[in-house]
């Protein structure tokens, strides 16, 4: 059992940078501007995590980051040929608009955060399970499917 099994890294990860981003300063230009930047990037974020779920959803496997051994199906339409973590990019995105709803440089230090939490602790996780469930199928996935978006790695390969 992994020491981060049980524990929904990513949503509490996230509530957490948005809880710290409400403390970072507000800026005072653009507000406008702002909003409807925010507004766009919450929708488009929004759009994305609902039909990741959606998808997951009708494929019948799980959302559930505390399991991904769970997996019953290796979904690689849709979102997921965009990016192997449409989810977490989505919510990378949500405190991506939030920051800009800020208006301030350093509300964007929780979103890194986030960033870096997803991928180090959940998304290796993850990839480790899905590589021991779906084998060959998974590593052409990862070769074909950048992590994040327009970002490729080979981390999938890793212990292969």
């Amino acid at each position: 059992m992994s020491k981060h099994e049980g524990i929904p890294v990513p949503p509490v990860a996230m509530v957490a940078a948005g809880v710290v981003q409400r403390f970072t300063p507000k800026g005072k230009k653009c507000r406008r501007l702002r909003r409807a930047a925010s507004v766009i990037l919450m929708a488009a974020s929004g759009t994305l995590l609902f039909s990741t779920f959606a998808s997951f959803t009708r494929h019948g496997t799980t959302v559930d980051p505390t399991v991904p051994a769970s997996a019953s199906t290796l979904v690689t339409g849709g979102t997921n040929a965009i990016t192997r973590n449409p989810m977490y990019a989505a919510m990378a995105g949500m405190l991506l608009a939030h920051a800009v709803s800020r208006g301030s440089w350093q509300a964007l230090l929780p979103v890194a955060g986030f960033v870096v939490v997803a991928d180090r602790l959940q998304i290796v996780r993850e990839e480790h399970a899905l590589r021991s469930l779906f084998g060959e199928a998974y590593l052409q996935y990862c070769a074909r499917t950048p992590r994040w978006i327009g970002r490729r790695t080979l981390d999938c390969f890793k212990g292969r």
